[in-house]
């Protein structure tokens, strides 16, 4: 009876561990040195500036030769994303986060469409200086 109790605990233990799936080697990436561009300042007559620091969290450590393949790519959209962004939205948090939100999404399209994947599970904000 006491063998039989151990045996079956042994399998009821051994059953979540099993079930568990593997999980994937997410790598971060990031650019060096920090991003500094331009914005659409509020008065029209001068250029806000801004310096990022971006982090992007890579689905799997694969994937990190495309990445740097494609680091060009990568950096024109923030790039470009940011400067046509307005003031007020590099300044609010409810702002950045929607501007992190776009990123992400155009980062995942061009990555899906230049390599087949879109690779790219989240980016990060790490520095974000504006003036």
């Amino acid at each position: 009876m006491l063998i039989r109790l151990l045996f079956c605990l042994s399998i009821l233990f051994s059953l979540p561990a099993a079930a568990q799936e593997p999980t994937q080697d997410i790598v971060y990436y990031g650019f060096d040195p920090d991003i500094v561009t331009n914005y659409i300042s509020g008065n029209r007559r001068s250029l806000g500036y801004i310096r990022v620091t971006v982090e992007l969290m890579i689905e799997d450590k694969a994937y990190l030769s495309s990445i740097e393949h494609h680091e060009p790519l990568i950096l024109d959209i923030i790039v470009s994303t940011f400067n046509k962004q307005p003031e007020e939205k590099i300044k609010s948090l409810t702002g950045r986060e929607e501007i992190r939100l776009t990123i992400l999404d155009k980062l995942q399209q061009a990555m899906k469409k230049e390599a087949g994947q879109s690779m790219i599970k989240d980016i990060l904000f790490t520095k974000y200086l504006y003036q």
